[in-house]
């Protein structure tokens, strides 16, 4: 029973968040200022993960965007390839390969994404953070000036604080509208005075609130509270994942390093607590693995600096799974990543079908049904049709039908063929061919659609009229 009592107060930590006190309130978190290797290359990727971030939407293929996600027109662009809401199936593909890979890219490696890449964790750790240690100092400075009374020099740098925050924050409200609107639009709204364009100066307003709430004031609770991806830790990761571990068959027990004390029994661990002073999180890195934690690297730089201070091994926090530290094993693809990747693959395969063989248009012609053929004035013999097309480029395009190969006229029932971009049409049209042209039951014909005297698909169809019967009476069928 004592040993029971024992893990449960071992893991006691889990019962909140570090961030929240005993008594429920916020826990204002100040890390350390890291620094170090993974710190430095987390830098440079950031900084490519920004360029690329802002001068995306900039960049056009055939006077398109580059990528557009306009939720509101339901207009989407990936690589300058148009898509709407007939192309759902590709969304939907597309929708799985990314939950699959997410969870394949989670069990073998855990939340690399987070630490590296996730918008949230770049934005906060370097670009606000950053503007926070260079007006506010480092961990300590900033504590002490939150702590200290009201004065001239607290208030002009909090006020300089949060104006740069909230510029910062006016411009990535920019940066991600323009994956909305697209970036010509979104010059527009910028460059009229408000009364102009009312409803774009509320949305990049709008957009720009909840940017600065979340990075001056919410912070790495989004990551702990609102995001449900360290909470999907839990079924995603296995024993096998590699994630940001401390190696505690090393490290324990700990011990403070006294002079003249034999340490020979004494783990690695010198206890120093640095490791949590520079968690962005607030959380200590040794309990375990944890939903707060965002695999920043930020406790491995801060750990390895101090294991060369006091000439030990670096790396006794690091990327590793469980099974690696417990059996000191290399890491292995598990049978589990070995189905997820297949699945991956799969998908993948099916969705790169489909966008090769997807073209601009989709054109249907059909007999009606129900309807036979019609004798017509001047020796012609009529068939009616039905057109379903569907345009997936944004052009307008008027559309003309011909007869290809074969003597004969199409008569539109109705007016001219436009389609609007991203629009579906459905017209009938009648085709007429002489009596002496057709020579059996099921005369297959070809009829082109053509744009602006270009030709886009020819569609292969058929003429249905029996020979025997053509002589009748005009109008019989």
């Amino acid at each position: 029973m004592k040993k029971n009592e024992e893990v449960a107060i071992n893991d006691s930590f889990r019962d909140s968040i570090a961030t929240v006190d005993e008594e429920g309130k916020r826990k204002w978190i100040y890390p350390k200022k890291p620094s170090g290797k993974f710190y430095n290359a987390r830098t440079i990727v950031s900084l490519i993960l920004l360029a690329i971030l802002i001068v995306t939407p900039l960049i056009k293929i055939n006077g398109r965007p580059l990528i557009l996600f306009n939720v509101l027109e339901r207009n989407f662009i990936l690589l300058g390839i148009p898509f709407g809401p007939h192309d759902f199936l590709m969304f939907a593909l597309a929708m799985i390969a990314i939950i699959v890979f997410v969870i394949l890219f989670t069990a073998i490696f855990g939340r690399v994404f987070c630490g590296w890449a996730c918008p949230q964790t770049i934005f906060m750790e370097m670009v606000f953070r950053k503007v926070e240690y260079w007006i506010e100092g480092d961990a300590r400075q900033q504590r002490n000036l939150s702590a200290a009374p009201w004065s001239g020099s607290k208030t002009v740098k909090k006020i300089f604080k949060y104006f740069i925050f909230f510029v910062i924050s006016f411009l990535v409200a920019n940066i991600f509208l323009s994956y909305i609107i697209g970036a010509d639009r979104l010059l527009q709204i910028v460059t009229q005075p408000p009364s102009a364009n009312l409803k774009g100066f509320i949305s990049v307003f709008a957009f720009s609130i909840v940017f600065y709430f979340v990075f001056a004031y919410f912070r790495e609770q989004a990551c702990t509270i609102v995001c449900p991806y360290g909470r999907l830790q839990g079924v995603l990761l296995d024993r096998d994942s590699v994630v940001i571990a401390y190696d505690y068959r090393r490290g324990e027990p700990r011990s403070k390093i006294k002079k003249n004390e034999d340490q020979t029994d004494a783990g690695d661990c010198i206890d120093c607590k640095l490791c949590v002073d520079v968690c962005p999180t607030g959380i200590d890195i040794r309990d375990g693995i944890q939903l707060e934690c965002v695999n920043c690297t930020a406790c491995i730089d801060e750990c390895d600096s101090v294991m060369e201070k006091v000439n030990r091994p670096k790396k006794l926090i690091k990327y590793a799974s469980i099974n690696g530290i417990e059996n000191n094993s290399k890491f292995r693809f598990t049978p589990r990543a070995v189905a997820y990747s297949i699945l991956l693959l799969v998908i993948i395969s099916a969705l790169a079908f489909l966008l090769m063989s997807r073209t601009d248009f989709s054109i249907n012609i059909l007999r009606t049904p129900g309807m036979l053929y019609q004798v017509q004035p001047g020796g012609l013999v009529s068939n009616l049709y039905d057109l379903n097309m569907v345009n997936k480029t944004f052009e307008e395009m008027p559309v003309e039908l011909k007869l290809e190969g074969a003597d004969g006229e199409i008569k539109l029932i109705g007016k001219e063929i436009t389609l609007k971009p991203q629009g579906i049409v459905d017209a009938k049209f009648m085709l007429l061919l002489p009596k002496g042209t057709i020579l059996k039951m099921n005369t297959p014909v070809t009829i082109g659609i053509y744009t602006n005297g270009r030709l886009i698909k020819k569609v292969n169809t058929s003429f249905l009229a029996p020979i025997e019967g053509l002589g009748e009476k005009e109008g019989n069928g």
